[in-house]
């Protein structure tokens, strides 16, 4: 792959920090309940899987399985190449030149415990012949709480405050279309934040859309600790386990049938664990 612009370096280097300090406090969690559990990282890399001259890079996977992460996922990619040419036309300022840039981090935690809810969050950074950030957080519990659902979104909404009065209004409207199961006709979630094509057309543009994202990075590091805490140690009935076991199973089927990030990692030639570690482990259909 070529050596990245700074704008690109930037990117990367904030994607792979905010990794280390999640997992690094996601692994706090898992020892404060007595747990030894610890992310294991695996590196992939997509020039030694025989990918078309010109295409590069890769990532790491990282993935724990401890007592109140049942399976938990926090993978960083930084990948470069060519679109297919119809999977181009898809994509911003690809249609043009196929050529593109990408780099990111992905999360997704399904916990042992139904009362603590599970949880997704990306961010990234796209290059074709446009720049731009894309991301967001949701909130997935299989027993909704209210004191949760407004912790989340106040702190969201408070990420948001300094880039206009109706930031929050317009992302969290973004992620209630976007995290919809159709099919179903329900909500996957509680909601959050949803927001794509933020472009970087100068310095100034970049600067201030990495300031997002790094702000929603901090937002979702900031509360959703909080919340696993608050609810990891709570006794769950049979019937509540059934329940999360069924929620996964509507989980699985938006990610599976709708979700544009499964989408461009298979389109892209990702890594097939990190780019459906977003399943849980145990799901049940009725």
């Amino acid at each position: 792959m070529t050596p990245l612009d700074p704008q690109q370096q930037a990117a990367r280097i904030w994607f792979e920090t905010l990794r280390d300090r999640i997992c690094a406090e996601f692994e706090a969690i898992e020892a404060e309940a007595g747990s030894d559990a610890k992310f294991q990282y695996i590196p992939w890399d997509r020039e030694a899987d025989g990918l078309q001259v010109g295409e590069g890079g890769g990532g790491v996977r990282g993935v724990m399985k401890g007592k109140i992460f049942e399976k938990v996922g926090v993978n960083v990619s930084t990948v470069g190449g060519q679109f297919a040419p119809d999977f181009a036309h898809t994509i911003n300022g690809a249609a043009e030149d196929p050529n593109f840039f990408a780099t990111g981090i992905s999360l997704v935690a399904h916990m042992a415990n139904p009362h603590v809810p599970a949880v997704h969050f990306n961010t990234r950074f796209l290059v074709t012949t446009k720049r731009w950030f894309g991301g967001g957080a949701d909130l997935n519990p299989p027993l909704p709480y209210a004191e949760d659902t407004d912790a989340f979104h106040a702190r969201l909404r408070a990420a948001c405050a300094p880039f206009g009065p109706d930031a929050y209004a317009r992302y969290a409207k973004w992620a209630e279309e976007y995290f919809f199961i159709p099919h179903r006709d329900v909500a996957r979630g509680v909601g959050g934040i949803f927001y794509d094509h933020l472009e970087c057309h100068d310095d100034p543009e970049f600067d201030r859309n990495f300031e997002f994202t790094r702000a929603v990075g901090e937002a979702f590091l900031d509360i959703f600790p909080v919340i696993v805490r608050r609810r990891m140690g709570m006794a769950a009935t049979p019937e509540q386990y059934e329940a999360m076991y069924e929620w996964r199973g509507r989980y699985v089927e938006f990610n599976l049938v709708h979700d544009r990030g499964t989408l461009f990692g298979l389109k892209t030639g990702g890594n097939i664990d990190a780019i459906l570690m977003s399943l849980p482990p145990m799901a049940k259909w009725s």
